[in-house]
């Protein structure tokens, strides 16, 4: 499965859907051929048999859809590339050492600040190491002896220079721009102005929407703390599956997602005005900022734990009954935030099944109908104006979410028929319940 699919196919009612890309890239989807490659590595390794294990391991890591490695052997020599967002790592191999490593900034002055904060970096690091190599570039670099590089350790080994390398790049040129110059970046692929333009201007709108309710609500929800949480939450998650930023927005992020569940002595309305402090932050910086930050990848590794439906099930039941209060006592923005958080965190923190996925980029397209038009989606699933839900559209995509995924999942099966559609914040709920109750038990081959 690749970072990059249709949300829905296309339908003899439906014009061409544009491919967009949403959230993160995972490495969790892989095809039947991944995995046996994977045990042709384990077995090969065993035999002491290094570079075949190798070419085994990276047929493993290689995504067809992707094209995120490659790689080729001559007299002895196993040369590989594979790519994470904006950098390429590079190595060698023989038959008693590898080496890779990822170039991340070029600089002609080795200032103390950045190589003091590497320096730092390296006693986080278990594998790898940052260095400077002969032609002054600041690399990330991983090594070691054939006997010791069984594919378990080369998959942390090498995800980890990769996510580094990858993460690094961005932050350290936009902290010290003056020093570094950005190196071998000539792969990633920048997308239409346009594009950049909606997703500004979505950003910006979401920030200052949520900021406002928050504020204007401010004196009635004092004495509930967790309302704003979960409307700045939800907002979080939001943005980072739906622009998918790099650099300084992803960090900050996922910085904010740190700072509220970081175990400290902090309450929750002071966590919640370092949230605020930090969407301010990205509110002030300038627009050429964030269209840096926007273009297209490739990657290998993703940084998110694959888990299992049972625990977006348990998810869903331990926090969808919060909701119910606040709607009852005409909080609706806080109602509907507390499933847009639900969403949100399972696809910011795990790599859920392909059925639940599948089905949370359709709840992000029927609840944010306006981005999804501007960026070429003709079919409106929910009419924000009249508030009104195109029922038969939405069920059509759910169907054809359950037929796409009948061949691995066959007891995938929505039930439809529980669905509210008589206000967003009801149909939210419907929807999660719908989930919640899936069946996703594989096919047994």
């Amino acid at each position: 499965m690749g970072f990059f699919d249709r949300i829905f196919s296309k339908t003899k009612e439906e014009e061409d859907v544009p491919n967009i890309r949403l959230g993160r890239y995972s490495d969790s989807y892989k095809e039947e051929e991944n995995y046996e490659a994977w045990n042709e590595a384990i077995a090969t390794f065993t035999k002491g048999d290094f570079l075949i294990s190798l070419q085994h391991f990276l047929r493993y890591l290689r995504d067809e859809q992707e094209d995120n490695v490659h790689f080729s052997e001559e007299n002895g020599k196993l040369r590989f590339e594979l790519y994470q967002g904006s950098k390429r790592i590079c190595g060698e191999a023989n038959a008693l050492t590898l080496k890779a490593e990822a170039k991340i900034a070029h600089t002609e002055d080795f200032d103390v600040h950045f190589c003091r904060r590497l320096l730092e970096k390296n006693f986080d690091l278990k594998y790898s190491r940052f260095a400077l190599d002969e032609d002054n570039d600041l690399c990330i670099v991983f090594d070691t002896y054939a006997l010791d590089g069984s594919p378990y350790k080369l998959y942390y080994a090498l995800k980890e220079l990769a996510v580094n390398a990858d993460k690094q790049d961005d932050l350290l040129l936009d902290e010290f721009k003056t020093l570094l110059d950005p190196v071998e970046n000539t792969h990633i692929k920048f997308i239409p102005e346009k594009e950049k333009e909606i997703k500004y201007q979505f950003i910006v709108e979401q920030i200052r929407r949520v900021l406002y309710t928050v504020e204007k609500k401010a004196e009635n929800l004092a004495a509930y703390p967790g309302a704003v949480s979960y409307q700045l939450l939800s907002l979080n998650y939001k943005l980072d599956y739906l622009i998918k930023p790099e650099g300084y927005m992803m960090e900050a992020l996922e910085r904010i997602h740190r700072k509220y569940f970081e175990k400290d002595e902090l309450t929750n309305k002071t966590k919640n005005q370092r949230l605020i402090d930090e969407f301010q932050k990205l509110l002030a910086r300038p627009k050429t900022d964030f269209f840096r930050e926007f273009y297209l990848t490739t990657a290998t590794f993703g940084i998110t734990s694959p888990e299992n439906h049972r625990r977006v099930a348990d998810f869903i039941r331990m926090e969808l009954p919060n909701m119910d209060w606040y709607y009852d006592n005409a909080y609706y923005e806080v109602a509907l935030a507390i499933p847009n958080y639900i969403i949100g965190y399972c696809l910011f923190n795990y790599a859920i099944p392909k059925p639940d996925r599948d089905l949370f980029q359709l709840y992000y397209r029927i609840t944010e109908p306006s981005f999804f038009q501007q960026l070429g989606f003709q079919e409106v699933l929910y009419d924000i104006e009249r508030k009104q839900f195109n029922r038969r559209a939405i069920r059509r995509a759910i169907d054809q979410l359950r037929t796409s995924n009948h061949e691995k999942y066959p007891h995938f099966r929505p039930i439809m028929a529980s669905l509210n559609f008589d206000n967003l914040a009801l149909f939210s709920k419907s929807y999660l319940e719908m989930v919640r109750e899936l069946d996703l038990s594989k096919r047994v081959i």
